[in-house]
């Protein structure tokens, strides 16, 4: 073609570089030295290759062949510009944004809805949700793609509340009606929002106005389960014909957190097909309610299936190991993930760490901290809290200043932490600043568990009156939800001797939540310190009356991988016999001991 002289003929070229650019032939290398070769390429050609990048998700290409676009002297039009947005969006460049959007504004495209649109999109890709509800509001025509781009967006941006805001204004505001895409966005606002009543009326227009497809099916499956309706959910599954894996996935994730382990094995069993994330579901119920070996046997059944794990799989399983302090599983699941090449990245990281600092193995913990290459809040928080949890306070402090010097901000969690350090620690000053500082600097809203932390910073710091000062003023509706802040201030009481102010705590208790058997045990053992012993057979006795039951004491051992339990007063272990029979064989020992210790000091007395 470039022999016979045709390729300065337009048409031609035109005609070459679309099929060139055909995504069927995957490769695009050709194309661009076709394109390197046409001397003046038109607006056309420019398109279509901008296009042909945009598709294979070359981002960096599209914003230079637009650069060269301009510098050719060409001005890009409504079909240029969606897929530089897409460019855009993609890369995550801000001030590329702006550049374009001032370029549609000078070239006139601004009354183009498709454009339009097409900003919007990018806007929610760069997080900019105030910059693309700005230019959605100011649109002259809306059509159906420009609602769905902003309630998406809003959704993508986690801004659930601001997407079912725009799905209200859709149905008051405009003629436009809403189609599939825009109710798959809305019930996943809802399901985010645990917002049943929208997502119900959403479902109810859904039967009324479009067809019920598998797509819309899913969505509306998952909305209900995670809203906790597992019966609509359930009749929501038996109405889709067509069931794929996320179906199934959906209805399990529901019947698990809701704790029906039993119903979410049932469907998990009866399920046709099983990827990973169905697989990791079904193992991470099993972690949530503490049924660790059920897990394990479910893992092991998955790599006998041939299911390649990921990362989330592990995960979960190194959580259950954490919760029990599970060493020895633990590190063979370490050993596993290097084995089958899964990458410590910040996610498998933070497992590690938490898992690792929970079995007692902080220094094994640091040192996966300090080799991961990416760390985000979620690492650098479980690193300090696990510090803190080991009493290591000033390392927890010191690990909170580097988060800070490398600029990573600190959340909700990360507080917990160094202020659990400072209470381990002593530190009341550090403790009373750090507590100013989250809404001051953060602006983060203490939660209960900052508050209990800073209660318990000032208990052990015989700062008692300080610390009911500081329940009294929490806002709060419902006062059950400071049970456990004024049970942490019965403690401190009994530690410093403070009966007249434990009386006090007690008599709140009961009145809020008579029921609660800790408080009661606490007034009783604090009466007893006081050898008030009439006043401890008054608290058992009304303890009695009120039906209230001391929960028995819990405690585990890990002896060659395997998880040994044990309740107080239980004695269905069945290697109790032995356990005894150790028992009294350790005892006995030891009350010689007691006893020649004894006879030692009567007789240094004596002398």
């Amino acid at each position: 073609m470039f022999i016979l002289g045709l390729h300065q003929c337009k048409a031609t070229l035109n005609k070459l570089m679309v099929f060139c650019t055909d995504p069927s032939l995957q490769d695009i290398h050709y194309a661009e030295k076709v394109f390197t070769h046409i001397q003046s390429p038109g607006l056309f050609i420019y398109n279509v290759m901008i296009k042909a990048l945009a598709k294979r998700k070359r981002f960096k290409s599209v914003i230079e062949l637009f650069r060269k676009l301009r510098e050719d002297g060409l001005w890009p039009d409504s079909f240029t510009y969606p897929f530089a947005c897409k460019a855009i969006g993609g890369l995550g460049d801000a001030r590329e944004g702006a550049k374009l959007h001032g370029f549609v504004v000078k070239n006139g495209c601004w009354f183009d809805t498709y454009v339009c649109n097409s900003l919007i999109y990018m806007y929610a890709e760069l997080g900019q949700v105030h910059n693309a509800m700005n230019l959605f509001d100011e649109i002259p025509e809306r059509n159906v793609v420009s609602w769905n781009v902003m309630i998406s967006g809003c959704v993508g941006c986690m801004r659930f509340r601001e997407a079912v805001s725009v799905f209200r204004r859709m149905r008051k505001e405009s003629n436009v009606k809403p189609d599939e895409a825009t109710v798959v966005s809305t019930l996943s606002a809802c399901a985010a929002l645990n917002d049943l009543e929208l997502g119900k009326e959403v479902h109810d227009y859904v039967r009324a106005e479009l067809e019920f497809s598998a797509i819309i099916g899913n969505a509306a499956l998952d909305m209900y389960a995670k809203c906790g309706c597992l019966s609509e959910a359930r009749k929501v599954f038996d109405e889709i014909r067509v069931r794929n894996v996320m179906c199934w996935t959906s209805m399990v994730c529901g019947y698990v957190n809701c704790g029906m382990l039993d119903e979410a094995r049932e469907l998990f069993d009866r399920s046709p097909a099983k990827d990973v994330v169905l697989w990791t579901a079904m193992m991470n119920g099993y972690v949530q309610y503490n049924q660790f070996d059920e897990a394990v046997a479910l893992f092991q059944e998955m790599q006998f299936r041939g299911v390649r794990v990921d990362k989330f799989t592990v995960v979960a399983l190194l959580t259950g190991c954490a919760q029990l302090g599970a060493l020895e599983q633990g590190k063979w699941i370490h050993k596993y993930i290097e084995e089958i090449g899964i990458k410590i990245d910040a996610i498998v990281g933070t497992a590690l760490i938490e898992m690792y600092a929970k079995c007692g193995c902080i220094g094994k913990s640091l040192e996966i901290f300090n080799a991961l290459n990416e760390k985000d809040a979620a690492t650098w928080t479980s690193m300090i809290c696990a510090l803190a949890m080991n009493g290591m306070t000033s390392k927890a402090l010191e690990l909170f200043s580097k988060m800070k010097q490398v600029r990573i901000n600190p959340d909700d969690i990360t507080f917990i932490g160094v202020l659990s350090a400072c209470s381990h620690g002593g530190l009341v000053d550090e403790g009373r600043s750090l507590f100013d500082s989250m809404r001051k600097d953060y602006g983060i809203e203490p939660k209960l568990e900052h508050y209990g932390c800073l209660i318990d910073l000032l208990g052990r710091a015989g700062l008692l009156h300080e610390a009911e000062e500081l329940i009294d003023s929490i806002p709060s509706e419902n006062n059950k939800i400071i049970v456990p802040l004024y049970s942490a201030l019965l403690g401190a009481c009994r530690i410093h001797g403070n009966v007249d102010m434990s009386e006090r705590m007690a008599i709140r208790l009961s009145d809020i939540e008579s029921s609660c058997s800790s408080s009661h045990t606490l007034l009783a053992n604090i009466y007893a310190d006081a050898e008030r012993w009439e006043d401890v057979t008054n608290v058992r006795r009304r303890m009695r009356d009120l039906g209230v039951k001391k929960m028995p004491g819990c405690s585990s051992v890990e002896i060659n991988g395997i998880i040994h339990e044990f309740l107080v007063s239980d004695s269905s272990h069945p290697q109790m016999e032995q356990i005894d029979s150790m028992l009294h064989r350790l005892k006995n020992p030891v009350l010689l001991l007691d006893e020649n210790y004894r006879l030692e000091k009567e007789i240094s007395i004596n002398l």
